[in-house]
């Protein structure tokens, strides 16, 4: 018998509907256990400190009251991103002492790089745990942890349980350091721009290796504005012509910006051969220049000067940086010092952002207008 016209259309939309996936809205929050983190200094927790030593004083002043091994006054975005899912601030994996790593570790270190650098750390200042020793780290702790916890004890009590691997959100934020140390090694802006290529292979081979590991839901930032920070504008001149609207130098955010348009094509790329994740390329480069071009509209009056440091139009000082002693008359004074005010500043010490800067940073991108796929922090469990 024929059905009704009217009948026949219903069961085709009740087919379509039935048989589609669930709008956003209706998809449960994310709850992951754990957070994996690879990057630089933008989310050290006290990598490059447990190895070189300790960020000094003032660095931790605004939140901790002293050094927590993070190169600012305060927390860092990932702080913010740990505590939004109830989660402790993630301990790093090169800190031994007092570390608790039952909800995740941090593998970041300041000054690494996505590509090995062929100087020392005290050369140029970049570290030796580059992007691809980071996942080494991860490899190994992902299997020791097992291992040590089958020991029973405190072991327990200090490592993650197996299934945290695959249930954990990963996060990454390099790449400013593999652009500016071209830079700072005399490379023309071709140049610079010549091995982006090789950048974004390292990188996409970590978020695959990554992913062979279990890994399944990824959290990426491309990086920042280089163009704004102090410590590139003071030690990088360009001429006038080259200073955009904002008091930045334009050649070396053109090539952050290719960088992340990089980025962002090979991440389109994973999402089709690797079927089982759910991706997020999140664009802080867009939210820290709006925070330094229209720092009235974020509470900020101070874009460029840095809160501490020492002399200099910015405030910065390559030789006499933030908590940097010298001698005078006789006795040790500290020359570095921090502003009155960090809520008023944008960057920190002339590299960094300010907990204040960074708390700006969190707020704007964990609802997923910065987002490429508009997926909010707590639906990146999800694919957009």
């Amino acid at each position: 018998m024929e059905l009704p016209l009217s009948l026949t259309i219903l069961l085709l939309c009740s087919t379509i509907v039935i048989g589609s996936p669930p709008p956003a809205s209706a998809l449960a929050p994310c709850d992951f256990p754990a957070i994996f983190n690879f990057g630089d200094s933008n989310s050290d927790t006290g990598g490059l400190s447990a190895v070189y030593g300790q960020a000094p004083p003032p660095s931790g002043e605004t939140f901790f009251g002293h050094p927590a091994g993070r190169y600012s006054d305060g927390r860092l975005v990932i702080d913010f991103i740990a505590a939004s899912f109830g989660l402790p601030f993630l301990s790093a994996y090169l800190d031994a002492v007092g570390s608790n790593f039952t909800h995740g570790a941090n593998f970041a270190t300041a000054g690494s790089t996505i590509r090995p650098q062929n100087t020392t750390f005290w050369q140029y200042g970049y570290s030796p745990i580059s992007l691809d020793v980071q996942f080494n780290e991860f490899y190994h702790f992902r299997r020791r942890s097992q291992v040590a916890r089958d020991r029973g004890g405190v072991y327990r009590q200090l490592l993650p349980e197996e299934e945290v691997f695959s249930k954990a959100l990963y996060t990454f934020d390099i790449g400013q350091n593999d652009l500016t140390a071209g830079y700072f090694l005399n490379m023309s802006t071709s140049q610079v721009r010549a091995y982006i290529p090789d950048l974004l292979r390292q990188f996409s081979d970590t978020v695959k290796e990554v992913y062979n590991e279990g890994g399944r839901y990824f959290w990426i930032h491309n990086t920042g504005p280089v163009g704004c920070l102090p410590y590139v504008m003071d030690r990088l001149p360009v001429m006038q012509s080259q200073i955009d609207r904002a008091g930045c130098s334009s050649p070396y955010n053109e090539v952050a910006r290719d960088f992340n348009s990089g980025v962002g094509k090979v991440l389109e790329q994973l999402r089709k051969h690797l079927p089982l994740a759910a991706i997020t390329y999140v664009d802080v480069y867009s939210l820290k220049y709006a925070l330094i071009s229209e720092p009235k509209k974020y509470g900020f009056t101070q874009p460029f000067r840095a809160c501490c440091g020492h002399g200099g139009k910015y405030n910065y000082n390559k030789n006499h940086g933030c908590g940097s002693k010298a001698f005078k008359d006789g006795k040790e004074v500290l020359i570095g010092k921090s502003c009155e005010d960090p809520l008023a500043h944008v960057n920190w010490d002339g590299i960094h952002f300010t907990e204040a800067a960074n708390k700006q940073i969190f707020d704007h991108i964990v609802g997923g207008s910065f987002s490429d796929n508009k997926n909010p922090l707590r639906m990146a469990c999800h694919k957009a």
